[in-house]
């Protein structure tokens, strides 16, 4: 196994100490950054139908952010909400990063772009902005076959992106594409800083939902775009469900788990599954038109995440 920056972590030391946990703690991290980019690609989905419908993007992050605190409030008095021994540019990161920041741009994103576009250039992105962050933040470096795969992330993602936006198919796709992709780089930093940090999945989860909540709420309710004017009780309910209790519970404790036993970048890798997901519920449940062009990107960012997750590496084999 190689010993590099990031491998001299927490995760590390107990590779050596209880070497029996091994094969548990990992299996159940596979388990976790699986379903938690099942749960990306829902997001995307709901997200798209939900700002395309009857909710503006503040509606749906509010409903996002408050349920999610007040159910998660008693775990809150008993962790604590300070994340305590941390830089403050990293408390930053961990108190609103995840919870609030990255949300609200994905968010606003899919209100201007198609579903299938945020797959490839949020989630599909992930690895290659988490290899970034983890090379600046940590000095960790690619071996030359992950590289391989954040190269051909790369290229996909021009294909989805910058090529659709040359070629005008739409007017305002551009700004969802550069939310997208800045959400993403977002959410890379928090996870690198997340796992440098100690804390437990869900800690970090609970200090995210209390300051997001915190410090976001006053200004969605500053921009006057919420009111639910065009929404009933139902929609209401189903969204909260969604949104705070599976999205932005359930997903938070899975992707941090994973993060604590996996590391940063392997887990961002998971994120394969999300472009394809994205794209064929966008095709199927919003109906939207997939040009060949863009089946092309989606499908190479989804093999360079693949490739960049390093499950093909020999180094792997003793895990």
């Amino acid at each position: 196994m190689p010993y590099d920056a990031m491998s001299r972590s927490w995760v590390f030391i107990n590779y050596k100490a209880k070497p029996m946990q091994i094969p548990r703690t990992r299996a159940l991290g596979l388990l976790a950054a699986l379903a938690s980019v099942i749960i990306w690609a829902a997001f995307m989905l709901s997200t798209r139908f939900a700002v395309k419908g009857n909710f503006t993007v503040e509606e749906v992050l509010i409903l996002r952010l408050l349920p999610a605190a007040l159910i998660m409030a008693p775990v809150m008095l008993k962790l604590g909400i300070i994340p305590h021994g941390q830089p403050w540019y990293r408390a930053t990161m961990l108190m609103i990063g995840a919870s609030a920041v990255t949300p609200y741009l994905i968010s606003k994103g899919l209100s201007y772009a198609p579903a299938s576009d945020g797959g490839a250039l949020a989630p599909g992105m992930l690895p290659f902005w988490t290899a970034l962050a983890a090379y600046v933040m940590a000095g960790e470096l690619p071996s030359q076959r992950r590289r391989l795969g954040l190269a051909m992330i790369l290229v996909g993602a021009v294909l989805v992106s910058l090529w659709e936006a040359l070629a005008g198919a739409s007017d305002s796709a551009w700004k969802g594409h550069l939310m997208f992709l800045t959400g993403s780089g977002v959410w890379a930093v928090y996870s690198v800083m997340f796992r440098q940090s100690g804390l437990s999945p869900m800690h970090g989860l609970v200090i995210g939902l209390f300051w997001g909540a915190l410090v976001f709420t006053p200004i969605l309710l500053f921009t006057g775009s919420i009111s639910f004017s065009d929404t009933n009780f139902s929609e209401i309910m189903i969204m909260i469900v969604l949104q705070s209790f599976v999205i932005g519970i359930l997903a938070m404790v899975l992707f941090n788990y994973a993060v604590q036993f996996l590391g940063a970048a392997e887990t961002a890798a998971f994120g394969a599954l999300t472009p394809i997901l994205a794209l064929v519920g966008g095709m199927i449940i919003l109906g939207e038109a997939v040009t060949p062009l863009k089946f092309g990107g989606v499908i190479l960012v989804a093999s360079g995440v693949f490739l960049a997750s390093g499950f093909l590496n020999k180094s792997r084999s003793t895990l």
